[in-house]
């Protein structure tokens, strides 16, 4: 093991620990080393499909919105690959999704604080406060990294619903989708399951391979229809720092159900899709002179699900909302978009006593995305309960990160926006002559802010966690 003490280790890679790696790989006095067990970068790769889209504009890359000077930004990797002039005429907000995937590749090769095939097996806290980090490597040697900070950025993983755990068969997950995808279309009849964006994707993808390969195609979904994700600008304005702090000091139980109400905010289709489905399904039926072999069912929840290995077949049992009637779905291929929840990091276990939670075993994430009791774990969208829809959004990552590094050092280092929006989310905010008298009838939670940037960093020169003296220490 080394005897260097970094300032921070980042603990998985995807694009916003890749950010945080990109934001601090010029700053000269701030010492940090990610760990990533697979051997490379990769981002969703089984939804890498032809033509997909991102939904937030270029500008949500992994360093705009925090510097837009970085020689990391989205723009300064088409100029360096000579495709900005093509992305310009081309006179579209949102990049090809396997160009956003190409644009962190070139970024994470740029960076030499990145160690690819270290899968970290252990957090512990040493008597001096600092953390040492265990990573296996693939050889199987083990090796420990000791740091005063941990940001974790590890990902979720799919969702299954209880209905369909250990389910049997070639059932599928819709992050796993291309590489299952020849052998569903060599199938009698395909059902998807989910409601949001991967759902549409993938139903969209097999509809229009449906008139050559010629199987039954199923879509269902809970919701009462096919909700378009909702984009307008004073909506987009949830997508901010003070919308972040209102829904923080919202009770817990007010926040949950906050998150089931806006669900069509981040897991919504985009317009766009839901009317190429439309359009495809057209399409096929003119083209054709026949019904289109297709069933989509709204409103309509699986509630059972068997695999018939004798017929290879799912027999699924669909219950109907509104019309309170059940009914039964056959089908060979079988595919759950249902969606990604935050990863659970067994290396967490030495240290989880100092890990801080709520009510319902979910990180106690305070302002500052710290979840111990020191501050010095920080999480990347892991806090969705906590901060709102922001917390998957690619467009706020950058904010985040510039938090976490403030955090981390102690003093801004990169300018974190404190209000953006032209609406006021609550009314303990208003600075208005017309508005009075705001009275909470809730305690907030607190905000496990870190000290002041004033007196952390006059701490900073005592403590023993700061083997450097006095030195600043700048972050991304």
């Amino acid at each position: 093991m080394s005897e260097h003490t970094y300032d921070f280790v980042g603990i998985g890679l995807g694009p916003f620990n890749l950010g945080l790696a990109a934001l601090t790989h010029d700053l000269p006095d701030l010492d940090g080393v990610f760990l990533e067990a697979r051997d490379e970068f990769s981002w969703h790769p089984g939804m890498m499909l032809e033509g997909a889209t991102i939904q937030v504009p270029f500008m949500a890359d992994l360093v705009t919105m925090a510097d837009p000077t970085s020689r990391f930004g989205f723009l300064n990797h088409l100029k360096q690959i000579g495709r900005l002039y093509p992305f310009y005429i081309r006179e579209s907000f949102y990049p090809l999704r396997a160009e956003y995937d190409q644009y962190c590749r070139w970024v994470a090769d740029q960076l030499d604080t990145i160690r690819w095939g270290h899968e970290v097996t252990a957090v512990e806290r040493e008597a001096d406060g600092t953390y040492l980090v265990t990573a296996r490597l693939g050889d199987e040697t083990v090796t420990s990294l000791r740091a005063r900070h941990v940001v974790l950025g590890i990902g979720t993983e799919p969702t299954v619903p209880p209905v369909a755990e250990g389910l049997a068969g070639p059932v599928t997950h819709s992050g796993h989708y291309l590489e299952h995808r020849a052998a569903l279309q060599d199938k009698e009849s395909v059902t998807v399951i989910g409601s949001g964006q991967s759902a549409a994707e993938i139903y969209l993808d097999l509809l229009e391979g449906l008139p050559e390969h010629g199987y039954h195609l199923t879509w269902i979904t809970r919701s009462p229809r096919f909700f378009p994700m909702e984009y307008t600008k004073l909506t987009l304005e949830m997508t901010s720092p003070e919308y972040a702090r209102y829904f923080r000091e919202l009770p817990m139980e007010r926040r949950d159900v906050l998150l089931r109400e806006q669900r069509n905010l981040y897991k919504g289709i985009s317009g766009d899709l839901v009317d190429q489905i439309y359009d495809t399904l057209y399409r096929i039926r003119v083209e054709t002179g026949a019904p289109v072999p297709t069933t989509l069912l709204t409103n309509s929840e699986v509630r059972e699900a068997s695999w018939d290995a004798t017929t290879g077949r799912y027999l699924l049992g669909v219950h109907h909302e509104e019309q309170d009637a059940a009914v039964e779905v056959s089908s060979e291929g079988l595919v759950l978009a249902t969606g990604y929840r935050p990863r659970t990091p067994h290396f967490l276990a030495p240290v989880a006593d100092r890990i801080r939670r709520d009510a319902r075993d979910r990180y106690d994430t305070g302002a500052d995305y710290s979840v111990d009791l020191d501050g010095r774990i920080f999480v990347q969208n892991a806090e969705e309960h906590t901060h709102s829809v922001l917390a998957p959004d690619l467009g706020m990552g950058a904010y985040r990160n510039s938090v976490i590094i403030n955090a981390i050092t102690g003093r801004e280092v990169y300018p974190v926006e404190e209000r953006i929006a032209f609406q006021h989310f609550g009314v303990g905010e208003i600075e208005s002559p017309v508005v009075r008298g705001f009275a909470a009838s809730f305690e907030a939670p607190s905000s496990h802010l870190r000290t002041p940037p004033s007196s952390h960093l006059s701490q900073r020169a005592a403590s023993p966690l700061d083997d450097r003296g006095t030195a600043e220490v700048m972050a991304r």
